[in-house]
């Protein structure tokens, strides 16, 4: 999981750069359909095949690959006009808060360190957002909606997916999500576009790699391959550490500056994660 984290953190870099290149849609598709062609063969290597999920596991993974469809929109969007590192931050110390904040409403259970932990998160995302310095105004910045919607997205993508892969082979699951991820992807494509990809350079493809192979078919697939077994709200813990990652990779690489909310928030964010997940690791 650890290592799945730090693909995940550069990801967000390598998504700054690969977007000067292509469309967002045709980066979805051909980031979940070269995932899916690289996780097939292990499938088929596989003793157990895949087998045909049942009407609500059908329904559950078309519902969890039209959310990937949607994350991604937003992922590269963000990415595209506002700084990577401050996406990274933002996204992946506010999501654990939000998947916690839906299961809490559908189990309708919490305790008082929960509680703190809520609005210490919330507190913490607002000082990313440098909401107690531009106030409501920060709500109409289109990258900071868009990283909302990140966070909010990948929320109940984290939930809807381990109930998915309560009575389903988990691996099954994830080829199946990317399979019909890319073909969602697929209907908006800009096919001239995608047929000049020959004419990228180096720099394209050895970050499309790292944003693809490097975070799909290994950072998300052990992630939703741990969701079911570690639980939703402590398979969120481990993205505690993207945040320092995708920073430290957007100030070197690209140059972003850390700032002193940047830093500020996501440190009271992974307070609030604590909190949170307190009695869990306490177990």
């Amino acid at each position: 999981m650890i290592l799945a984290m730090m693909s995940w953190g550069v990801a967000w870099t390598n998504a700054k750069i690969v977007n000067q290149y292509m469309s967002y849609t045709n980066l979805v598709f051909l980031r979940y359909i070269s995932s899916f062609i690289f996780l097939l063969p292990l499938i088929l290597l596989r003793k157990k095949r895949i087998k045909a999920p049942d009407t609500p596991t059908l329904i559950n993974i078309i519902s969890v690959s039209f959310l990937y469809y949607l994350y991604n929109i937003f992922f590269f969007y963000g990415t595209d006009i506002g700084d990577a590192g401050f996406g990274g931050v933002f996204v992946t110390t506010t999501n654990p808060i939000v998947t916690f904040l839906l299961i809490a409403a559908i189990a309708w259970k919490i305790n008082r360190y929960q509680l703190l932990g809520i609005l210490i998160g919330f507190v913490g995302g607002c000082i990313i957002l440098n909401i107690f310095q531009d106030g409501l105004t920060a709500f109409t910045v289109k990258e900071n909606l868009s990283f909302i919607a990140c966070s909010l997205t990948w929320g109940v993508i984290t939930v809807v997916m381990s109930h998915g892969q309560k009575d389903y082979d988990s691996m099954s699951y994830i080829v199946l999500c990317y399979f019909i991820t890319a073909l969602i992807a697929s209907v908006f494509i800009n096919p001239s576009e995608l047929l000049s990809i020959q004419n990228y350079d180096s720099w394209f493809f050895l970050n499309f790699f790292f944003v693809s192979i490097g975070a799909m078919a290994f950072g998300t697939s052990i992630y939703m391959y741990s969701a079911p077994r570690l639980g939703p709200v402590q398979t969120s813990v481990f993205i505690f550490s993207v945040p320092f990652i995708a920073m430290s990779t957007a100030h070197y690489v690209l140059g972003e500056q850390i700032t002193i909310n940047i830093v500020a928030g996501g440190f009271l964010s992974l307070v609030a994660i604590y909190l949170v997940n307190r009695e869990h690791l306490h177990k």
